[in-house]
């Protein structure tokens, strides 16, 4: 859940958005299949990742497609 919030946080600079995006994903879909307790944590950090990772995304093709453009 913490690479959840963090990625959430952190999607406004493109790359550092995504590699926490995609671990907070990774970690959450690993807890969810070992069916331990904090089953709530790991939905919420999954879904938390899942969201990051869209603003991320745009991020990275807002400023690719500007640097296109000028270079």
């Amino acid at each position: 859940m913490v690479l959840g919030i963090l990625s959430l946080v952190v999607s406004c600079f493109g790359v550092v958005g995504i590699i926490c995006g995609i671990l907070a994903v990774i970690f959450g879909g690993c807890a969810l299949l070992t069916k331990k307790g904090g089953k709530g944590m790991a939905i919420a950090g999954l879904v938390c990742g899942i969201i990051a990772l869209i603003p991320s995304i745009i991020v990275i093709s807002t400023v690719g497609s500007i640097a296109d453009a000028l270079g």
